[in-house]
């Protein structure tokens, strides 16, 4: 029986890095005698110009009933002014709830060869490898919003059930990584912060004694994230603080284009997607950094297929890759030669 993956390449360079990832995919499926099946479905503003909706009603029966899907990005200027409810984004935070995808997994490692791409010093970086656990259903994006000529309200609220679920996946990451789990919160403004505080403090020492456990308030997690960064094991947040801490640790590595990211529900069917954004600035150029996608689809491999051994082979491509000097320009050093999207992915296929 074959696994049906659901390929949803969205705007800018989303169609381009998944491109090269469903190529990844193909072959490590046939090395490892995988059945993989692809169906391309829309999704964000190319969703919203041909179907009239962000999230089309065909595009979300397709998901529900794969195996996983591949994203690539959503969004660009082009949306700016349609109304919020037809805007690209509108379709990924849509899909994330109708898919009950409440953990977003973001792994931020740092590649030897890689480190003077980073704008933190070598010897900072040493260690990096931090995994990202961001509550992605709840809190300041999904709450009640009202505009109106003179004020705006966007409402954060958390339960306790959604706090214990996604903290749950932290401890079960950390209990197989090195056992460190931090919270990130603000407890000391937000009531909001103070209700995950506690119910963190409390699954971790009732579920998860043998952890180390730290609690951090989120503007010191932010300048520790780039103080210490190989302090951190497992961190664990909400869904905004996880939104720009994420993007802050993509320059650990040197660049958004080199993250990936899972997520996940209480089955095994995710949703996997690169970090970064649509960069209409460099569409159709040839010049975006796939290996973001292809470490994404890897993560799809682990997670959603429960294929192990064709994740690590993935991942040890791109490695590989990186190791033999294949830059994307995004992480060519200055003067450092450069290749285009499909070139990367040619080498990696090469390394696996």
């Amino acid at each position: 029986m074959s696994s049906r993956i659901v390929v949803l390449g969205g705007d800018g360079i989303g169609p381009e890095v998944t491109a090269e990832a469903v190529r990844v995919l193909d072959a490590v499926g046939r090395k490892f005698g995988l059945r993989l099946e692809f169906q391309e479905e829309l999704i964000g503003g190319i969703g919203y110009d041909k179907a009239g909706s962000p999230l089309p009603e065909a595009t979300l029966k397709a998901c529900e009933g794969a195996a996983a899907v591949l994203l690539g990005a959503v969004g660009g200027p082009k949306w700016a002014d349609i109304p919020v409810k037809f805007r690209p984004e509108q379709g990924l935070l849509a899909i994330r709830k109708a898919l009950g995808l409440f953990a977003n997994l973001r792994p931020v490692a740092v590649t030897p060869e890689l480190m003077n791409s980073s704008p933190l010093k070598p010897e900072k970086l040493k260690g990096v490898d931090i995994m990202v656990v961001r509550e992605l259903t709840g809190g300041i994006y999904f709450g009640r919003k009202e505009r109106t000529a003179t004020s705006a309200l966007d409402t954060c609220e958390y339960t306790v059930a959604e706090i214990e679920r996604v903290c749950r996946v932290a401890g079960r990451l950390a209990a197989g990584r090195r056992g460190k789990v931090t919270s990130i919160d603000k407890a000391n403004v937000l009531e909001t912060s103070r209700l995950w505080r506690d119910v963190a403090t409390r699954v971790f020492r009732d579920e998860f004694p043998k952890l180390t456990v730290e609690h951090l308030l989120v503007d010191a997690a932010a300048m520790h994230l780039l103080s210490r960064p190989a302090d951190f094991d497992v961190m664990v947040t909400e869904n905004m603080f996880g939104d720009i801490l994420t993007d802050e640790a993509s320059m650990l590595p040197g660049s958004m284009g080199m993250l990936a990211s899972a997520s996940l529900g209480d089955g095994p069917r995710g949703l996997y997607e690169p970090i970064h954004g649509s960069a209409p600035d460099i569409a159709g150029q040839g010049l975006a950094n796939p290996a973001g996608a292809i470490l994404s689809a890897a993560l799809l491999l682990r997670y959603s297929l429960n294929a192990p051994e064709a994740a690590a082979a993935v991942e040890k491509a791109v490695a590989g890759a990186i190791a033999a000097g294949v830059r994307t320009r995004d992480i060519a050093a200055r003067g450092e030669a450069s290749v285009d999207t499909k070139s990367f992915a040619d080498a990696v296929l090469r390394h696996l």
